[in-house]
């Protein structure tokens, strides 16, 4: 290159830097702002949050109030405030879907984590905290040069009830335990829970509270980010037949609603203390979610929320354009405020709140409780302690994202959420040294655009699972197979085997992209989409050797063909894994990580599809062929069950200790002591007469051995089956897991609290807690161990 050239190249390069920066705001605009703006009583942090935010309220006109109570707040230039963009999203890794993120500034990307589905996989506590607190310093950092906002509409919690639904990939599976634990860990690492930065950032926060500069009362209450727990309630479904999520009427029980579908909000809100709940598009038994004023204050004054009420996208415009539950416009603005909403993501509530004011539908001072909890959110972020630079987190920027330790992190999430499905004869792992050409066939095998899933941003580095498998071979060819994955040509099958005949081994990757399943799209259909399931079997065929087969995708797959086919070796459930999951796989594949994941759902079979997916019942019911849902009641067939996984290993349990008797006298209100005392014989207790639950825990005390020739780690999971006192009582239920890494034949101990109260209770069909008397057994893979409840 000539020296002109060179340094034309320079030029461009510079121009393109600045135009870079130019779009991200060096000097951005922040409330109280000195020297015009800093002396109003709700920039005073020596306040209270409450008095702060109620100092504020009292500032604004009605036409000021009514703007702040849309997503896209405006700014009250007089009181030196700026607009705020309340919706941003950050899944699994910051994300482009809504408009208060861009990366069209400073920063160009964010880490990629793998989707929830297959970090839940892992079952792994820690890990959903680092990664959620890893995604919560990136978002702050994007926020400190002007390109996020500050409240993250995250995680979604909804119980992944039906395998077709398209956006269950999203969700931490389908039991509510597992669920609730991932929510806790997450909101608790996003919202900057107990957290370090590189380097050990220094906290100016806990610097400030110690001179006396916020409150103590409320410095517990600080936040780095918010993070939203959605979709409350009972929303999993998206277009079916004739039913559409902005439409839908879901009927759910008392019994359902208790043990199923209310868990993983409740301990978003108790455990996690997340700052946002999201009310969802449906109805529940008849009334629109966000208009369900018992739900709604039963999260506040039963659960302790603290935090905003936000509807999902034009939720209130449904309320009467879709489910026509109220006639008029303003009807439906009445009835989402004084249920206990804050605010409307869309301009729903900004068009008609003045008109319900006008017709004495509504009064200032709903207005103000709505407003009351929104300030009160942005206080404890610090929106309105000056610069955002010199506050509680203002040194993130720019080099805290995509960072090696979050890039590693991202890394170490896909490995441990890859499961292994089937290992005929240990095919698996490849030994590097003997494979000297590998073939990779399928649509998504060099395909980086939906390796992580929907709600995904712009990645740091993603690697194809093609370019994951480069690093490890001298030889490596890919052939797609199929165009796309709808695959609905044969066209490129040919290609496909004449490249897997060549090679000595062979990957077919298949499965599912968002073509097949996302937000507003559901499947139909449980197989592998159009003719991907002839492009295996034929690859298969045509292969010098067993092929390992790697499916990709959230939904659940009818993959009983492969699972019984002798010429498809091994299976691998890989997901949405993220931008590091090339290399996972890689990794897997050669044995440099062992597969430890365990799968969060159950895969049904393709006749499940038969099932009608607006049936919200979990509970099989034989009298009308309905088979229940999930591996807590569902009774039917399974292509795999949840909680199934291999490794390279064998690992044995051993109890070293468990209760045998645990005995509820002396744990009796007044009211049950007299109960018993006139009955002979009891077949349960309500939870709540009892006084002291946590005075009957007790510790199951286990020993895992790995008994084979790699080093591994390994989920516990502990199952208790009640005992069935009626009809409707769990198949069994997971009570506790933990993943513990052990050597070869060496041997890891673990412990885990047991609370009857939580952990062996069930929910009787009014929807009350109750801790069926007898035994109950608990199960840890094949051992079995009975406890027994008496009084």
């Amino acid at each position: 290159m000539s020296l002109q050239l060179k340094f034309l190249f320079f030029i461009l390069q510079l121009l393109a830097l600045l135009i870079s920066i130019s779009s991200s705001d060096p000097n951005p605009q922040f409330p109280c702002q000195p020297p015009h703006f800093n002396s109003y009583p709700f920039c005073n942090t020596s306040l209270s949050i409450t008095d702060r935010a109620q100092s504020l309220i009292s500032l604004l006109t009605l036409e000021e109030k009514i703007h702040q109570l849309s997503n896209n707040a405006s700014g009250i230039p007089r009181l030196g405030i700026p607009p705020y963009e309340w919706w941003s999203e950050s899944l699994h890794g910051v994300a482009s879907n809504g408009p208060g993120v861009n990366f069209n500034g400073y920063v160009k990307a964010a880490t990629s984590f793998p989707q929830v589905l297959v970090t839940a996989a892992s079952f792994n506590r820690t890990l959903w905290f680092k990664i959620g607190l890893a995604i919560g310093i990136e978002a702050k950092a994007m926020y400190n040069v002007g390109q996020a906002g500050l409240t993250f509409w995250a995680p979604n919690i909804n119980i992944f009830r039906d395998p077709r639904w398209g956006r269950g990939q999203e969700t931490p599976g389908e039991d509510p335990m597992v669920v609730s634990a991932y929510a806790i860990q997450f909101v608790k690492g996003f919202q900057g829970g107990s957290w370090r930065g590189s380097g050990e950032l220094i906290d100016r926060f806990e610097r400030k509270r110690a001179l006396g500069g916020y409150n103590d009362d409320e410095s517990g209450d600080r936040l780095m980010n918010s993070a939203c727990c959605k979709h409350f309630i009972a929303y999993d479904m998206e277009k079916w037949k004739n039913f559409s999520r902005y439409s839908f009427n879901a009927v759910v029980t008392k019994q359902d609603m208790e043990d199923t579908y209310e868990p993983p909000f409740r301990s978003c809100i108790q455990q996690g203390k997340a700052s946002c709940l999201m009310c969802s598009y449906n109805a529940v038994n008849g009334v629109p979610a966000c208009a369900q004023g018992d739900l709604l204050q039963k999260a506040r004054n039963e659960w302790g929320f603290k935090g905003y009420i936000t509807s999902d996208c034009d939720a209130v415009a449904t309320v009467q354009e879709y489910q026509n539950y109220t006639r008029k416009a303003d009807d439906a603005v009445a009835l989402v405020l004084k249920a206990g909403m804050d605010i409307n993501c869309g301009s729903y509530l900004v068009r008609h709140t003045r008109t319900t004011i006008e017709e004495g539908k509504l009064q200032d001072k709903d207005i103000d409780r709505a407003l009351l909890n929104l300030f009160s959110v942005q206080l404890r972020l610090g929106l309105f302690d000056g610069d955002p630079r010199k506050g509680q987190f203002g040194e993130l920027g720019p080099q805290n994202i995509c960072t090696t330790e979050h890039k590693m992190l991202a890394l170490e999430a896909a490995r441990q959420g890859i499961v292994l499905l089937k290992n005929e004869k240990k095919f698996l792992p490849l030994n590097r040294n003997v494979v000297s050409s590998i073939a990779i066939i399928g649509p998504m095998a060099n395909n980086i655009s939906n390796m992580g899933g929907d709600y995904t941003g712009f990645p740091c580095d993603p690697k194809s699972f093609y370019e994951g498998l480069l690093g490890y071979v001298e030889k490596a060819s890919y052939a797609s197979g199929c165009s796309d994955v709808p695959c609905d040509s044969d066209a490129g099958f040919n290609d496909a085997i004449l490249t897997a005949k060549k090679a000595d081994f062979v990957v077919v990757v298949a499965g599912l992209d968002l073509s097949q399943e996302t937000e507003d799209h559901d499947r139909a259909s449980l197989l592998l989409p159009g003719k991907q399931m002839a492009l295996v079997s034929s690859v298969a065929a045509a292969s010098k050797r067993p092929i390992i087969l790697v499916l990709t995708g959230g939904g659940p797959l009818d993959v009983s063909f492969a699972e019984g086919d002798r010429n498809i070796a091994s299976i691998l459930w890989v997901g949405y894994p993220g931008e590091a999951g090339g290399k996972a796989l890689a990794e897997v594949i050669f044995g440099d990580f062992n597969p430890g994941g365990r799968l969060p759902m159950t895969w049904y079979p393709e006749s499940f599809t038969k099932i009608a997916m607006n049936d919200m019942n979990m509970r099989a019911n034989p009298f009308r062929g309905y088979p229940g849902r999930t591996y807590r009641f569902y009774t039917g067939n399974r292509v795999y069950g949840f909680g199934q996984g291999l490794s390279y290993t064998k690992f044995t349990y051993k109890l070293l200790s468990a209760p045998r008797t645990l005995s509820l006298s002396g744990s009796f209100t007044g009211t049950l002591t007299e109960k018993i005392l006139h009955q002979r014989e009891l077949d349960y207790i309500h939870v709540d007469e009892l006084t002291s639950c946590d005075s009957l825990s007790s510790y199951v005390h286990i020993s895992v051995a790995n008994v084979g020739d790699r080093d591994g780690s390994h989920v516990v999971m502990l199952f208790s089956r009640a005992p069935k006192i009626f009809e409707g009582t769990p198949e069994k239920q997971l009570i506790a897991f933990d993943r513990v890494h052990t050597s070869s034949y060496g041997s890891t101990e673990t412990s885990i609290m047991v609370i009857p109260c939580d952990h062996l209770s069930i929910v009787d069909k009014h929807g009350k807690r109750i801790l069926p008397l007898g035994e109950h057994l608990l199960t840890l893979g094949d051992l079995e161990h009975s406890v027994s409840i008496v009084t």
